[in-house]
């Protein structure tokens, strides 16, 4: 049996929520990355250099599903994921990718954050 992620003690949420925002950034490079870098190169170059960076997003993201499910049900893991990608979708998006700051990321936060009211309350 494999040993667990070592990592300090804090709430399980939390352990979650970090290997999740960990594992986004990978994710986020593996899928859309390879349109600022390797558009001029065959796909097939840039489906394996993304399959090489998501490798380290489920290397993360695994760990983060069972550690969050010890204490978060499914539904709410999946909320979690989706805030947490949108948290780093858009900076990503408008830093990285140089794509303008609109206004409709605003609203699609507040729809998130509607999402976790409705999934986390009692």
């Amino acid at each position: 049996m494999m040993p667990a992620l070592a990592l300090p003690a804090m709430p399980i949420w939390m352990k979650a929520g970090s290997l999740l925002l960990a594992s986004n950034v990978f994710m986020t490079f593996a899928w859309y990355g390879h349109l600022k870098h390797l558009g001029h190169r065959p796909w097939l170059i840039a489906a394996l250099i993304a399959w090489g960076i998501a490798l380290f997003e489920y290397l993360l993201q695994v760990p983060a599903n069972r550690i969050g499910a010890q204490e978060l049900t499914l539904p709410q893991l999946k909320i979690m994921q989706e805030v947490i990608t949108l948290a780093v979708f858009v900076p990503f998006s408008v830093y990285y990718m140089q794509q303008p700051l609109k206004l409709d990321y605003l609203w699609a936060a507040l729809c998130m954050c509607g999402a976790v009211f409705f999934i986390f309350r009692s």
